[in-house]
Formats: C-alpha cells, sequence, structure tokens
C-alpha cells in the first residue's frame, strides 16, 4: 500500500511558478511510474505529466513549461511549473502504481494508477 500526499498548491498570478510535490509513505514507490493529473471545476481529470524509470511525458499544454521529476532518496516526484496561465486552475493530483514498463499511452490514462493522493488546489491569477 502506498500513501501519497501532495503539497505546494496555491494562488499565483499569471507568468508565475510554483512546484507541486508528492510524497510516497507506506512503500517506496521509485519502482512505479508516477503522474500528475488535474481536474477543473465541472470538468473531468486530466493527464499532465508522467515520470518512469528514465522517461518523461507531458500533456501538450504543458509541454516546455511543466517539468516532472523524482528524488528516489526522498521518496518524492515534484511537478515544477513555470508560466502558469488561468486555464491551469484545478486541483492538481498525484497518482502512483503504474508501471515502469507502460507506455506513455498507458501512463496518460488515469485507470492505469491503482494509487491517488488528496489533491492540491493551484488558481493561478490573470
Amino acid at each position: 500500500q502506498v500513501q501519497l500526499v501532495e503539497s505546494g498548491g496555491g494562488l499565483v498570478q499569471a507568468g508565475g511558478s510554483l512546484r507541486l510535490s508528492c510524497a510516497a509513505s507506506g512503500r517506496t514507490f521509485s519502482s512505479y511510474a508516477v503522474g500528475w493529473f488535474r481536474q477543473a471545476p465541472g470538468k473531468e481529470r486530466r493527464f499532465v505529466a508522467a515520470i518512469s524509470w528514465t522517461n518523461t511525458y507531458y500533456e501538450d499544454s504543458v509541454k516546455g513549461r511543466f517539468t516532472i521529476s523524482r528524488d528516489k532518496a526522498k521518496n518524492t516526484v515534484y511537478l515544477q511549473m513555470n508560466s502558469l496561465k488561468p486555464e491551469d486552475t484545478a486541483v492538481y493530483y498525484c497518482a502512483a502504481g503504474a508501471g515502469t514498463h507502460y507506455s506513455g499511452y498507458y501512463l496518460s490514462r488515469s485507470m492505469s494508477y491503482k494509487y491517488w493522493g488528496q489533491g492540491t488546489q493551484v488558481t493561478v491569477s490573470s
């Protein structure tokens, strides 16, 4: 069992930056791929980024602005978000449990993940 806790959300002006953290406890998640998803009010949860052993994957709208990384020693995955836009406003969720051998297609699907955090709110003002 893996427990995930997100942090780092908040209110930021357009063009600003935030770094989200996803800390795992209960079991190391270095053997899993980890993904970030987001859900805006009234919309479906959507893929943002994922990281396997050596590969990273991004949704098109965040490419070049967001960076996903992991610190295995700290059992933590990060999502660095730069050049934020109002349309990035959402609750951001960390997910783990997908196989590290999964392709980018499967890592972009929420059904590929077993464990989910409680989410952290990101609000970008214009």
